[in-house]
């Protein structure tokens, strides 16, 4: 099931309708109902493997808290299990093709039946949430809980099942656990944050995508196209991904219940290590503390550390998806940030500077930097990403020139509202703390002038062929 679909707001009217009547356990045993159905809407299979991997962490959490001798024992199970389950329906078809390849390399033929696997949505992010639990658990920075309930619910929790924020359980466990009160406020402040994800995906990102889709689509597109479509993607995926954070955070607010916040104006980042800290935010800390801080993070030699934070980025860039693109893309952004901590380890004071030229050179050098890595992201086939990467800006029609232009400014001007938004970011989010600082006639007021302003745009500029949200691949 999809948040952009009939089906959805008619599931979720459901749901909150009768939840708000319910006492705690009910409460949560209609969510995790309904996040199984939620689900296996389309695929009632995916379930299988959901309640696979709830039952296993749950079991090697107690055994960790109950045979604390052998608790490496049973991380490894919990760990080899839930890593065998995602390599299996994930990466099995690209291992298989390269090893394929590189034996062809060398004279041997080894092609055979083509394998199919559907990947089931999700899977990537309810298996990091999961694994978390239990690395919590082993590290003695939580309690494995008794009632799998809980634990089955904070795996399966539909509003940030299928493509996240990655909670972890420390927050989330605990919010499923504690009892929730009917707040009117709150319930407002969530629907105008889905009303806001709504606006940002149908109006933004899937208009925007008319144009990244028909750019980089072209067999030879010239420089100006190429790079016009560049930008954006760069829209588009902002606009698309931070849309279905934003319906998450704002389901789940309007059942009593807060996630963590995935986004925070990436797009401002003025250096690498910056940016990091802005986008996918729950995925880059998992990695920062369940990879790159065991592998020894900053305490080690300055080259051990470099390799640290490549080998980091390397596998994020793997988690993204069975297909070498994701892994330059991630090798690429790891090269970024080496650069840049050299660069700061030189001149320390280029981190912040104070002179306001400098902020923005630094600030248009990475967006430029950012949308390099964006061409490698999207483009999977290799042949196709080194045409674009090396498309020459010489010798191009003025025609040509004309839409590349047209479709940087289309783009730009679909993303005023997200550069308006960063600027009125509290008024957008419905932040509690800002509303207590206002008159309440005059917030209620603003804010429901805004979320008609934004339905209005909903229904009269929301694009014709709208798609997936582009992390459901993941």
């Amino acid at each position: 099931m999809i948040f952009h679909s009939i089906d959805y707001l008619l599931f979720f009217t459901g749901v909150i309708c009768i939840y708000w009547t319910l006492n705690l356990r009910l409460q949560n045993i209609l969510l995790l109902l309904a996040s199984y159905f939620f689900y296996g809407y389309v695929h009632a299979w995916y379930c299988i493997l959901i309640a696979a991997t709830t039952v296993v962490d749950y079991c090697c959490a107690r055994a960790i808290t109950n045979q604390p001798d052998r608790k490496r024992l049973f991380l490894t199970i919990s760990l080899a299990t839930n890593f065998s389950i995602l390599c299996a329906f994930k990466y099995f078809g690209f291992f298989v093709d390269n090893i394929v390849a590189a034996m062809g390399l060398v004279g041997f033929d080894m092609s055979g039946p083509v394998w199919e696997i559907l990947l089931p949505v999700g899977i990537s992010f309810y298996t990091f949430q999961s694994a978390s639990y239990v690395i919590d658990v082993y590290r003695g920075k939580i309690q494995a809980r008794r009632k799998i309930l809980h634990y089955a619910l904070f795996v399966a929790f539909f509003p940030q099942l299928v493509a996240g924020p990655i909670e972890r359980a420390g927050r989330l466990l605990k919010a499923l656990e504690t009892p929730r009160k009917f707040n009117a406020d709150r319930i407002r402040s969530g629907l105008f944050l889905m009303l806001w994800g709504f606006f940002k995906k149908l109006v933004i990102a899937d208009n925007v995508a008319t144009i990244s889709n028909k750019a980089l689509s072209l067999q030879d597109p010239s420089f100006p196209i190429v790079w016009g479509g560049v930008f954006a993607f760069c829209i588009q995926i902002y606009a698309d991904f931070s849309a279905y954070t934003d319906i998450a955070r704002g389901t789940a607010r309007t059942l009593g219940i807060d996630i963590c916040r995935n986004f925070n104006h990436p797009y401002i980042a003025r250096n690498p290590s910056a940016f990091w800290s802005r986008w996918h935010i729950s995925l880059s800390t998992w990695f920062r503390d369940y990879v790159y801080i065991p592998l020894g993070g900053n305490r080690c030699s300055e080259p051990r550390i470099m390799m640290n934070i490549m080998l980091t980025f390397l596998l994020s860039g793997l988690w993204h998806g069975a297909n070498w693109n994701f892994i330059i893309w991630g090798a690429y952004h790891g090269i970024l940030l080496v650069t840049w901590r050299l660069i700061c380890k030189n001149r320390p004071r280029i981190e912040n500077p104070s002179s306001q030229t400098v902020r923005l050179g630094q600030w248009t050098i990475m967006f430029l930097l950012v949308n390099i890595g964006w061409l490698i992201f999207r483009e999977q086939n290799p042949a196709y990403l080194w045409q674009f990467i090396t498309s020459n800006p010489f010798g191009v029609s003025s025609e040509e020139w004309q839409i590349g232009a047209y479709f940087f400014v289309y783009s730009a001007i679909l993303a005023i509202p997200l550069a308006l938004h960063c600027w009125t970011d509290r008024w957008c989010t419905g932040d509690e703390q800002w509303e207590a600082r206002q008159q309440k006639w005059k917030w209620v007021v603003a804010q429901s002038t805004l979320a008609g302003i934004l339905l209005i745009a909903i229904l009269l500029l929301k694009s014709k062929n709208s798609t997936e949200f582009i992390y459901f691949q993941f």
